[in-house]
């Protein structure tokens, strides 16, 4: 017995040990696919493939893994547009890359500047004599304004090319409000300041629709303008003139209604598209499935390229997404981290500092933080310029003042230079179900501001005379970096929006360029000859689990979007931002300098990989299966 009670112990030992051995073997695996980097090493000629299975953004948000895993769900991919446009740029003059293929089968879109940014980089490619080719099931504006720069156009037959025109509805919760006997106390300055229209209306005003109708027009025309250019067969009068008897005329066929507008150029499956980029760039030899051809994917690519320059540092600090309180971000322009990442830059020796705004605004108490922060490096006498990307509209302008030189496109949407509170009360829908309130009180502001009970008058005065001095703030903000007195700024302010070519008509922008002419203004007034500076992006990292994101996200072939995707796909986002303005007026935040009608490419993503799917993903990634 005491002889068998030892082996047993033995046994134990030996299969607690083993275990033991297998988990540290799992984190250890685990470790080491968190922290892998693309291998520069899988660069190989043939052709760049952009398999863009989501957004082009301006600043990718960060994805927590742990919170990945306890979601089960994966996110849509997002892109840094920089990145897009660095990498096309050094295909078109690394001899090993024979074409560029874009596959926007789950492309879900970017803002206009980006796409011409992208477009502009596909055109250098052409130039040197090398084909760019596109597929998709299903291309929306933002698809085919990439695609036009194309030297050949592929859809699916199941698909087709839409162009729909930029615009479309608000929702408005006035008729909700007044149902649940909620009281809206709203506290604003500007004529056109209407993101608190959807709180207090049941439709868009005059005003709204004035200024809405002139952005919308400019950024028709430049999207026109773009396409026409790149694809002068394109017939976008077809498209959009009557969209049915187009159709119609293709027998309902999306796919050859596309081909006879001029918007795409062959109908084919994928494998038939793959075989067409085969004939042009080789085939893949370790891959034998159909439409298999030889390539580089994006982030290989990216990781073999040099870094950019060298020489003294000029500092590009990213303000993306909406513009909040604390240190949420990167995606979200966290104020306080914002702030901080320019402020741990200010013993960098920077050169020169470039202000890069895509955003709709957002805390104005936040937008101050960046502001001061921006200014103390101005106060070490380095020039300081600003370059907006799709948006720069509210907080986004206010952050923008301290630049000495402004850069938009004409296709960015700026101004709205206005500020706003909404406060909700609930006296009466309390009132509703036979709660009320009483109490004593010392002063007039005894127990105010009261979310129960409703705000006093004393309060409310007090309140609008807050946003009031705010919007003061703001004009004068905007009137000593501009040169304008506050009544000049005031006239073209009153949170009217506006295009990059107005803007700049109205004094608002100095001159159109993009992020490397205002890094190269910045290098001029700093007296830099070109390959004497380099660009540091403040804060930009790549996370140690990025190789592990993208093997979770980024290896299914299958799920590409068709029409139906496509709208649904809207009509999900017109949900999540009904829940997001519900959820904003309830949080309220205090003083807001938001921009309505502004909304950030990429900002809503939709999961996509189901629970089970995330742990098999996880388990290859390991090897485990």
């Amino acid at each position: 017995m005491i002889f068998a009670r030892k082996v047993w112990k033995l046994l134990v030992a030996i299969k607690d040990g083993l275990a033991l051995l297998l988990l540290l073997m799992f984190f250890a695996g685990l470790y080491a696919v968190l922290t892998m980097r693309p291998d520069a090493g899988q660069v190989r000629e043939g052709a760049l493939l952009l398999k863009l299975d989501g957004a082009v953004v301006e600043e990718p948000a960060e994805i927590d893994p742990v919170s990945l895993l306890l979601s089960g769900q994966a996110p849509a991919r997002q892109y840094r547009a920089r990145d897009l446009v660095r990498a096309v740029r050094a295909a078109a003059e690394d001899k090993r890359i024979k074409a560029v293929v874009l596959d926007l089968s789950r492309f879900t879109g970017g803002g206009q500047v980006h796409m011409e940014d992208i477009g502009a980089a596909l055109d250098a490619v052409r130039a040197k004599g090398k084909p760019v080719l596109t597929y998709a099931v299903a291309y929306a504006d933002d698809g085919v304004l990439l695609a036009a720069h194309s030297s050949e156009v592929w859809v699916d037959p199941m698909g087709g090319a839409f162009v729909l025109g930029p615009g479309g509805n608000n929702l408005y919760f006035a008729g909700l409000i007044e149902k649940l006997k909620v009281n809206l106390h709203v506290f604003k300055v500007g004529t056109f300041k209407d993101f608190v229209e959807q709180y207090t209306r049941r439709d868009q005003s005059p005003e709204s629709k004035e200024a809405r109708k002139a952005v919308y027009d400019a950024l028709w025309a430049n999207w026109q303008d773009n396409v026409r250019k790149a694809r002068p067969k394109a017939n976008i009068a077809m498209a959009t003139g009557d969209p049915g008897a187009w159709f119609k005329a293709a027998g309902g066929d999306g796919a050859i209604a596309a081909r006879n507008a001029g918007l795409v150029d062959r109908i084919g499956d994928r494998a038939a598209f793959g075989k067409r980029v085969a004939d042009l760039v080789g085939k893949d030899p370790s891959d034998k499935k159909p439409g298999a051809f030889a390539h580089t994917a994006l982030s290989p690519w990216i990781a073999a390229l040099p870094k950019e320059g060298s020489g003294k540092p000029i500092g590009v600090v990213t303000i993306a997404g909406e513009i909040v309180d604390g240190k949420a971000g990167p995606g979200t322009a966290g104020g306080d981290r914002i702030a901080a990442l320019l402020d741990e830059a200010l013993d960098q020796n920077l050169a020169g500092l470039v202000v890069r705004v895509d955003s709709p605004g957002g805390s104005v108490s936040a937008s101050e933080a960046i502001r001061t922060a921006i200014l103390r490096h101005k106060a070490k006498g380095i020039p300081v310029a600003v370059s907006m990307a799709n948006l720069a509209a509210s907080g986004g302008y206010w952050v923008s003042t301290p630049g000495q030189r402004i850069f938009a496109e004409p296709g960015t949407i700026t101004g709205s230079i206005g500020i706003f509170a909404v406060i909700p009360s609930f006296e009466r829908t309390l009132a509703e179900y036979g709660v009320t309130t009483d109490g004593v009180k010392t002063t007039p502001l005894s127990g105010q501001p009261d979310p129960v009970g409703g705000l006093s008058p004393a309060v409310e005065q007090m309140l609008q005379a807050n946003i009031e001095r705010g919007y003061g703030r703001f004009i004068g903000l905007v009137g000593q970096a501009r040169g304008k007195t506050p009544e000049q700024v005031d006239a073209i302010a009153q949170g009217r929006v506006w295009d990059g070519g107005t803007a700049r008509q109205l004094g608002l922008v100095d001159q159109f360029g993009g992020l490397d002419d205002a890094l190269a203004w910045v290098a001029g007034q700093a007296k830099l000859k070109p390959g004497d500076w380099r660009p540091v992006y403040l804060g930009q990292k790549t996370p140690t689990y990025a190789a592990l994101i993208d093997r979770l996200t980024g290896d299914d072939e299958g799920g590409a979007e068709d029409l139906a995707g496509m709208v649904a796909r809207q009509q999900r986002g017109l949900v999540s931002r009904a829940l997001a303005n519900a959820e904003a007026l309830i949080r309220g935040g205090g003083a807001q300098a938001y921009c309505l009608d502004c909304p950030v490419s990429g900002a809503a993503v939709e999961p996509r990989v189901a629970a089970g799917g995330l742990l098999a993903r996880i388990a290859r990634a390991l090897g485990l299966s």
